[in-house]
């Protein structure tokens, strides 16, 4: 016969003895205590392994029944008091223990964030926390970052290359992009840059580009006493004697990049790519007079609704704060949908 066995039995019948001396409440109690006992010593285990309702048993046990020790078989009483120890430090550390890390932000934040992201697919945490300081929804822009559906990046966009920041509200800059058609002909368009505010002063669209053409659309981005002081470009062989002679005869310092080095005129490339980026990558250009008409509404959302990282995430023209008080957060498609801006506007 099993050696536990022999024990419970003896144990069963020193119970039996002690039953004339004990009160009905402590029989059964250590009747309780047998048979629970009882119940881990059947299970067909080669040992009996105790689960954590039996530590819980004998913890609580405890303290409502005195001889509990002595019922007590498969295991030691200092075992208990060390169970009992243990379900106390637990029970307390649930109790006082706190969610770690910030608290959470509002859902409809959240649910924000989300939207912003599918209808924008090229904005990144920047723009969209740029949007949302417009909405005056205070949040930590690694916080949007956190909260925006997961998706492949670009590579990192090169350094800007500054030229001296104290000019910068007498410097412009002026470049050339090309631009395929739906007929696989290749327009250039032209623009003129005001560094001081990422400003599009001005810009046209052409298939022939020549020196004559582009000094003219100099004099017509800057009419009047509008002149500024500096003009960056490089140095691409449109830019002949005429357009020398004519920006030299307007009093406009030229300031050439050195050859093939982007990185020196880096205002007006980072905005040639934002133009593809947010908009020609996802359009089919037709003629020159459509590629105006889609230029023409980029600048609008470019100049008044785009945030920017250089203008302490603000756009070239300034954008009014609209506090949660002005009503609920609307959506307005611009640039045919390609991107969006966001009011509040109260409820009708």
């Amino acid at each position: 016969m099993p050696a536990r066995i022999v024990t419970l039995i003896i144990g069963t019948l020193l119970v039996l003895v002690r039953l004339l001396c004990t009160s009905k409440a402590d029989l059964a109690l250590e009747v309780l205590a047998l048979r629970q006992q009882l119940a881990v010593l059947k299970r067909k285990r080669p040992r009996p392994r105790l689960h954590a309702s039996d530590r819980l048993f004998w913890a609580t046990l405890k303290d409502h029944f005195v001889a509990w020790a002595k019922a007590l078989i498969i295991v030691t009483p200092d075992t208990v008091v060390r169970w009992h120890r243990e379900a106390f430090r637990k029970h307390w550390a649930r109790k006082s223990a706190r969610p770690p890390g910030r608290p959470e932000i509002a859902k409809d934040v959240r649910n924000l964030i989300r939207k912003m992201a599918a209808a924008n697919p090229t904005w990144g945490p920047a723009r969209v926390h740029g949007e949302l300081q417009k909405l005056g929804i205070e949040v930590a822009e690694r916080t949007v970052a956190r909260h925006m559906p997961k998706k492949p990046r670009p590579a990192p966009f090169q350094t800007w290359r500054t030229f001296i920041k104290n000019h910068l509200s007498q410097l412009v800059a002026v470049d050339f992009f090309t631009v395929p058609t739906v007929s696989f002909k290749v327009l250039f368009a032209f623009i003129v840059l005001s560094l001081d505010r990422r400003k599009v002063i001005h810009f046209n669209v052409t298939a022939n580009p020549t020196a004559q053409w582009t000094a003219q659309q100099i004099v017509e981005a800057f009419p009047g006493e509008t002149v500024p002081k500096y003009l960056m470009r490089d140095r691409d062989g449109v830019y002949g004697d005429c357009f020398v002679r004519r920006v030299a005869g307007m009093d406009i310092k030229e300031v050439k990049s050195a050859p093939r080095s982007p990185w020196q005129n880096p205002y007006v490339e980072r905005l040639i790519g934002s133009i593809r980026r947010d908009c020609l990558d996802h359009v089919i250009v037709l003629n020159g007079w459509h590629l105006r008409r889609i230029l023409r509404s980029y600048f609008d959302y470019y100049h008044g609704s785009r945030t920017h990282l250089s203008l302490n995430k603000d756009s070239p023209v300034p954008r009014a704060l609209h506090p949660p008080d002005m009503g609920q957060v609307v959506e307005l498609p611009q640039v045919g949908g390609l991107h969006h801006r966001y009011e509040r506007r109260a409820a009708a």
